[in-house]
């Protein structure tokens, strides 16, 4: 009786979008060891981490390998891996650091939306079907939708590090300069900038509703 434990949670670290999760963290790893002196290799290796980061869900509903060990792995993953990425990014560009409040946003955005879900008794942070806003619904909603937010906004910090030349640039000159020029990067660079703000938006959202959620318990606490 008493392995039983140790065999059950064993058998959680070794689920198959987990192991997906630990080669993440050792590609990301790579790849930031590597970012300023092979800019290629970086993004390659940082690309094919995010790609995972979508298969590592697949494969937690093919097998039926969902745990909460799991989401908290991912979650730390992503905002770890997109937290040097932004930093690594902002160095190069003026007004100094300015992707950082954006990051802010992102991760308090996510660590609320956790605990709102746990104290409404929610299975995911991604159930949303209470929620009255339609932009909220729309992103958790539609997977299509959710992945092309995601990948814009990881594509667009990606082209600005290869765009960057000098510590005294300033951001939005470049990417208006990419887009006028008409170039290979013109297309990438409008619909990543255009999913990475939908992305904002949903991250203030979030953030908003999952203040209200904990307000709201807050409120039935104190209720005699």
């Amino acid at each position: 009786m008493s392995n039983m434990p140790t065999q059950r949670t064993l058998s959680v670290y070794l689920y198959v979008p987990n192991i997906i999760g630990y080669i993440r963290i050792l590609l990301n790893f790579v790849a930031f060891s590597q970012c300023f002196s092979n800019k290629k290799k970086f993004s390659i290796l940082y690309f094919i981490s995010f790609v995972c980061d979508g298969l590592d869900g697949w494969f937690a509903r093919k097998f039926n390998q969902v745990s909460t060990f799991g989401t908290l792995l991912d979650m730390a993953t992503d905002r770890v891996s997109t937290v040097c990425l932004v930093v690594i990014v902002s160095q190069f560009y003026r007004p100094c650091l300015i992707f950082l409040p954006f990051l802010a946003l992102d991760i308090v955005s996510h660590s609320w939306q956790m605990c709102s879900t746990f104290l409404s008794g929610k299975a995911s942070h991604k159930d949303v079907k209470d929620k009255t806003n339609w932009l909220l619904k729309a992103y958790y909603g539609n997977r299509i939708f959710m992945a092309y937010c995601c990948v814009a906004s990881e594509v667009l910090y990606i082209i600005l590090f290869h765009l960057a030349e000098n510590q005294i640039e300033n951001v939005i000159d470049v990417l208006v300069n990419v887009v006028k020029q008409g170039s290979l990067l013109s297309c990438p660079v409008a619909l990543s900038l255009l999913g990475w703000a939908i992305k904002q938006a949903v991250n203030f959202i979030q953030m908003k509703t999952a203040a209200d959620v904990c307000v709201l318990y807050d409120n039935r606490r104190q209720r005699p």
